[in-house]
């Protein structure tokens, strides 16, 4: 075999080699003896599900589609050189530029092929070259069979053999080449998918002129681009759809319920181009990471150009995540009035967490800034914590996070905590995202370097100073760096630049503080059933007509005013708007009604990642509500009083001034189609458009001039073009004249009477209109980039009006809650720590019960200065946890400046509710029941103050009833006489209600009413007439300690058996027996041993005869002493 056929393959790339579960296997360099036949069979693994297919495959691995051109010598030895002549050209012969030419549509496959063609050049006819293309079967191959007795033993010259050495080691280092590109990266699965980050299985069996690469162009670009973001699927824009590759393709089919099926050498799955943004939201729900990749090149722009025989240029265009979707390929917005409020959760704000460990005060400090940059929101916090991690959780449930970012060495005890919180939902597109990043990057010195490098280089006007920047504490820095350095890779760090948009936590924090432990058990934002809104706090008040309200109605719930004049304003203003008449509200609130997101809009706007539909439909919105807005600002003046709703209304229209502008100078009609070329009606301030067009319209007047040489030509006066498919500035001819047509013009289509042709001058000119067009198209995008940078100057007081708007959403809720009936103003005061509620109702209950009025109000007095603490006791489900809920939830809608569900209300402002409710375990934690009822009361007396409202329903209830009471007797004396808050107390522990004979005035004991029903009548017969109480429970708070819990009586609503609950019943009344003969002993003894005559004994024992025969029945022997 020829040295140069030997070695021009010895680095072939395999394709087996790059698919998973293929068994191929690579043959070693060398000759093949003559007359072996090798045939290998592969199995390739079908999508979907398909039946195996056996395919007949080279020892490459690779299926032959093609023909393959080899040589066929007499006499051949392996290892042994031999001499090849060309053929002798003749009148039908091959030359040697053909014979090359065929072994260029060669493929890298075994020398003996089942079911291939063979083409001989057979050269008996007219003593010259005829090709034949024979079906020999099984084992056919290609062969020159003319030259098979010219080159038997001639040996090559020697120049030859090393012009064939130079280009063999040519071969061999672009191989290298391509295979040093392919380390390091898997990018697909079993099923056509591709593996790279081994070297390619060898194949030197057989010769290979043709391919140097085994993938096609676009799987080569695809592999580069792979390359790049190996952590996002890739959505590649082929045409009028995107397609996936590989292991992309296989997640994304299977995520999108979709086709998914082996093309070439990968797997592959499309979606169309007008469906994008409803596949890329739900794989970002699903928690991937997805990446748009674009045609950056317009095909007639492209063939004007050097590379117009190469592929299409694509660029990644933008990346997405849960907290990231911002831009138009997944917000289209396409008409007035539409509103995407389903499509986005309420916040999607991405969270970044640093913390360091200090080791002299053995306490943590943990830094946060979260970022929505839907809105531009931005957080910033900086805390100590505890091993518990309290803090950080309570902020992460009033965040509401779609996406954390973490160091790499996160603390274990904040992975527990972050884990516990991101598998709290069932659902996986309500799941929180966790992302961990390079520890490095939150180091203090590179993340300063970041802030550093990203706030002195901005070029915008009213960003954030430097100096403010490093003002911030280091943990906040330590978040801020890696933060920016994430956004970057999105293009949304400019929502970080804003000033205006940063808010300290820890400043909002000093109103009302709720724990993450008060959040669930109060059930603010979500129910404790099942996780949905309905039934809790939220779902009450949220009578919002916006999403922008909704959202800052979410943030005045979770973070209550504490502020006297700020909870004075919106009581006010919340009074107005349920006692005025004005036409002026009602008309404001209809305005509100069917709005758009203009908070998501306007910041899609910003980072110039929005549609000409969503700019022309956030403009048109905001412009209208600005013009209606001054149209009523003489009402205002003159019919409303409240100050925050008059500067709320009078200050809006000014700030939406510029928007009228911007507004004017759009095209409607090409806004609403997305047509950029006819976008700007004016174009006065866009000289680039102007000139384009100028030229654009030269070569129209050219072509329409052109019309008189085509009428010369063909003797027709009166003939235009025609417009036929798209295809312009057709001339159409009838068949019966096409002989007078010249032969240089191009015929462009035909139908049985007409003929359609383009002249050679056409043909130029429709070239240069193309690519001018082409080009007017890029001018305007650039066009359209700078005037939405133009609007983006405006952002700030846009947002600020929007706020506003917000505002009057939340106070239109908060006025349509207290429209629901016998809901009161409550007085607050800031020097009198009190809380005095008549009739107070739990307004999630009373909402739930609806028209059937079935709940029962009742009284709470707790005063500061006075009785302080309610030791509550009672029947089990009698109501207990459902009136000290009622208690918190009605100081919450308080201190919001919210009516309340009662009929009078006197409060003083708190500065905390805390809460210990419940009895489960956290297996995240590690912690039993027990220990997770102790760590909440710990954490509520470093907390609480004498400005706090504590409840703690059944603490100890984890442990033996000694320890039990122990601990929640204590626990409750501390509150009492240390921290001196307002308490809530219940509990089953009747020793607990001693402590009102020990602190008269600070505490009271209230039980919840009942009725004990008399068993039936045939019950008393049975079992010695011990039966479980029947009970009725009545709801209502009374005076006085309950002396059991009825806890039988449970157990029979629960359908316990009955023989269990006649024996548990006879056992309850023994266990009762024996405790009150023990007390009864203690009482009597001391009474007896002080009488010291006979006179006196004879009376205690005529007045104490029932004490006798309890200390009787305690003395007798029991069987077991005898």
């Amino acid at each position: 075999m020829p040295k140069s056929l030997k070695k021009s393959c010895s680095t072939q790339s395999s394709i087996s080699s790059y698919f998973s579960g293929l068994n191929s296997k690579s043959s070693t360099n060398g000759s093949i003896p003559s007359g072996k036949k090798t045939q290998q069979h592969t199995q390739l693994q079908p999508s979907r599900g398909k039946k195996q297919r056996k395919t007949d495959e080279d020892d490459s691995g690779l299926p032959v589609k093609r023909a393959r051109l080899s040589f066929q010598r007499h006499g051949e030895v392996g290892g042994d050189e031999v001499t090849e002549t060309p053929p002798i050209r003749g009148a039908e012969g091959l030359s040697a530029a053909t014979v090359e030419r065929l072994q260029s549509f060669s493929c890298p496959a075994e020398l003996n092929r089942g079911g291939a063609w063979r083409v001989e050049v057979d050269q008996k006819q007219s003593g010259g070259g005829v090709v034949q293309i024979c079906d020999q079967g099984k084992g056919a191959m290609l062969l020159p069979c003319g030259l098979k007795d010219h080159h038997n033993n001639t040996k090559k010259p020697k120049q030859e053999r090393e012009d064939e050495h130079q280009e063999e080691e040519a071969v061999q280092e672009e191989h290298s080449v391509v295979s040093q590109k392919t380390q390091g990266m898997k990018f697909a699965k079993t099923g056509g998918g591709m593996v790279l980050g081994s070297s390619p299985a060898q194949d030197a069996s057989v010769p290979c002129r043709r391919s140097k690469s085994a993938f096609t162009p676009l799987e080569q670009q695809v592999i580069q681009l792979k390359q790049q973001h190996e952590d996002a699927l890739l959505a590649i824009e082929c045409g009028y759809k995107y397609r996936f590759f590989g292991e992309d393709a296989e997640i994304a089919a299977k995520e999108l319920n979709i086709f998914c099926h082996l093309d070439h050498n990968f797997m592959t799955c499309s979606v169309p181009t007008h469906r994008l943004f409803v596949h890329v939201r739900r794989l970002v729900s699903q928690g991937h990471k997805v990446g748009v990749v674009k045609q950056m090149e317009t095909s007639a722009i492209k063939a004007s150009g050097a590379n117009k025989n190469a592929l299409f240029t694509r660029q990644l265009s933008a990346l997405y995540t849960k907290s990231t979707l911002v831009g138009e390929d997944v917000n289209p917005l396409c008409s007035l009035g539409e509103d995407d409020q389903g499509s986005n959760p309420p916040d999607s704000f991405l969270l970044c967490i640093s913390e360091s460990w200090d080791q002299k005060a053995r306490q943590v400090t943990i830094g946060l800034v979260a970022v929505q940059p839907s809105t531009g929101d931005v957080l910033l916090d900086s805390f100590t914590d505890n091993h518990s991690r309290s803090e950080l959780e309570g902020r992460i449930l009033k965040i509401n996070p779609v996406e954390i970012l973490v160091p790499s060495d996160l603390s274990e005890h904040t992975q527990r905590l972050l884990h516990s919180i991101a598998n709290t939902s069932t659902q996986a597109d309500d799941r929180i995202q966790i992302q961990k990043k390079e520890s490095a990057e939150f180091e203090f010195p590179s993340a300063m370097n970041t802030v550093t490098e990203f706030y002195c280089n901005s070029p915008d006007t009213g960003s954030r100073s430097l100096s403010s920047v490093a003002s911030l504490e280091s943990q906040v820095i330590c978040c801020l760096g890696p933060l920016i350095q994430y956004l970057r890779e999105f293009n949304l760090e400019r929502v970080l630049l804003n000033d205006s948009s940063f808010r300290c936590l820890s400043t909002e924090s000093q109103g009302l503080a709720l724990s993450a432990t008060t959040l669930r058990n109060l059930e603010i934002f979500s129910n404790q059933t099942d996780g949905g809104l309905r039934g809790s706090l939220l779902w009450v008040l949220d009578h919002t007509s916006t999403a922008f309200g909704r959202r800052l109605l979410r943030r005045w719930v979770s973070q209550p005013l504490t502020d006297l004049r700020s909870i004075s304003d919106r009581q006010d203003a919340v009074g107005e708007i349920l006692q005025s008449d004005s036409a002026a509200l009602a008309a404001i609130r209809s305005l509100l009604v069917h709005l758009p997101d203009l908070e998501r809009g306007i910041c899609s706007i910003y980072h110039t990642k929005c549609s000409t539909q969503e700019f022309y439909l956030i403009c048109s919105s905001l412009s209208r509500l600005g013009l209606e807005l001054k149209a009523l600002i003489p009402a205002i003046q003159s019919q409303l009083s409240s100050s925050l709703l008059r500067t709320l209304l009078l200050d809006t229209p000014d700030l939406l001034s510029p928007v009228h502008h911007f507004l004017k100078v759009l095209n409607e009609k090409a806004a609403k189609a997305g047509d950029k070329k006819e976008l700007f009606s004016d174009l006065s301030d866009f000289p680039a458009l102007r000139e384009r067009r100028a030229e654009i319209q030269s070569v129209l007047d050219e072509i329409r001039d052109h019309r008189k040489v085509v009428r010369t030509v063909l003797r027709t006066p009166a003939l235009d073009y025609t417009t036929v498919s798209g295809l312009e500035f057709l001339i159409e001819v009838k068949n019966s004249m096409s002989a007078i047509v010249p032969r240089e013009w191009v015929k462009i289509s035909s139908t049985k009477a007409v003929g359609r042709y383009h002249s050679p001058y056409l043909v130029e000119r429709c070239r240069s209109l193309q690519q001018l067009r082409e080009q007017l198209l890029l001018d305007c995008q650039r066009a359209w980039n700078d005037f939405l940078h133009q609007f983006g100057e405006h952002y700030h007081s846009m947002k600020r009006a929007i706020s506003h708007l917000a505002t009057m959403d939340c106070l239109f809720s908060l006025a349509e809650v207290a429209k629901q009936g016998d809901y009161c103003r409550p007085e607050m005061s800031e020097s009198r720590c009190q809380i005095v509620i008549k009739d107070g109702r739990n307004p999630a209950i009373d909402l739930l019960l609806g028209e059937h009025n079935q709940y029962v109000p009742n009284h709470t007095d707790l005063q500061g200065e006075g009785r302080r603490t309610m030791i509550v006791t009672g029947p089990n489900m009698g109501g207990k946890s459902s009136y000290i809920r009622q208690v918190a939830l009605v100081c919450v809608m308080a201190q919001m400046g919210c009516h309340v569900p009662a009929a009078q209300a006197s409060l003083g402002i708190l500065d905390g509710i805390y809460t210990r409710m419940g009895a489960s375990d956290n297996i995240y934690k590690g912690r039993s029941t027990f220990m997770e009822e102790l760590t909440e009361a710990s954490e509520i007396i470093a907390r609480a103050t004498e400005r706090s409202l504590v409840i703690m329903d059944e603490l100890g209830r984890g442990t033996s009833t000694h320890d039990g009471i122990a601990i929640a007797y204590a626990t409750l004396e501390h509150f009492i006489t240390e921290v001196k808050s307002l308490t809530l107390f219940v509990t089953h522990y009747p020793p607990l209600c001693e402590l009102e004979r020990k602190h008269p005035d600070h505490v009271a004991n209230y039980h919840m009413a009942f009725l004990l029903n008399d068993p039936p009548a045939q019950a008393h017969a049975q079992d010695d007439g011990v039966q479980p109480e029947f009970i009725t429970f009545l709801y209502q708070l009374t005076e006085g300690a309950a002396g059991r819990s009825y806890g039988l009586n449970v157990a029979r609503l629960a359908d316990i058996p009955e023989t269990i609950l006649h024996t548990a019943a006879k056992k309850a009344r023994e266990l009762e027996d024996t405790v009150n003969t023990r007390r009864k002993k203690k009482t009597v003894l001391p009474d007896l041993w002080r009488i010291s005559d006979r006179e006196t004994l004879r009376n205690w024992m005529e007045t104490n005869s029932l004490s006798l025969k309890y200390l009787n029945a305690a003395t007798e022997p029991h069987d077991a002493d005898v």
